[in-house]
């Protein structure tokens, strides 16, 4: 049985070459670990960046985006499945029953929607995936300390920071989904 990773990212590049080098490594890595990628079907930012890597390493792509995104996130439509869907919280929830963990690269306010939805979720005891933080350079730091105060303030029992996985780069995220899957 093939496993699947949702990867949640930027439809921009951000503005450091290590957040597109890291969505190639990733995107190859899932590739030739035989994982399949999850996304969100855009051909832009890092989504079009971790894309293209899983296809050019051969790997199985499963894209999901929102009719009113199509043009927006020029929508690939070589992927090895591509589904267009009516509404934002259909793409997300298409997405997610998709997978069996979710990698979250850096990105906007979207990939922070969807983090916090699965980030909810596991929290309420929805499901058990688990999710890993692709930290490349710091980037998610500022969300940890979130999550931190989010804590300290009791608005969360600490368990909360157990249901994240911080991992410093691409390569150390595709070693822990490994472990993660097997």
């Amino acid at each position: 049985m093939q496993h699947s990773v949702c990867v949640y990212c930027g439809s921009r590049p951000g503005d450091d070459e290590a957040f597109t080098q890291d969505a190639e490594t990733l995107g190859r890595g899932l590739a030739e670990g035989g994982l399949r990628l999850v996304y969100g079907a855009g051909d832009v930012g890092l989504m079009g960046s971790v894309a293209r890597a899983a296809q050019t390493a051969g790997g199985d792509t499963f894209g999901v985006i929102p009719a009113h995104l199509v043009a927006w996130e020029v929508g690939k439509t070589d992927l090895t499945r591509y589904i267009v869907t009516e509404t934002m919280h259909e793409r997300k929830k298409v997405m997610f029953m998709n997978c069996d963990a979710v990698a979250v690269l850096p990105g906007g306010a979207g990939s922070l929607d969807e983090l916090f939805e699965v980030l909810t979720w596991r929290q309420l005891g929805l499901h058990e995936k688990p999710i890993f933080l692709v930290n490349t350079n710091s980037y998610w730091d500022p969300f940890m300390s979130l999550m931190n105060h989010v804590v300290a303030h009791g608005f969360a029992d600490a368990t909360l920071l157990d249901y994240v996985t911080v991992v410093p780069d691409a390569d150390a995220a595709l070693s822990a989904l490994r472990r993660a899957l097997s």
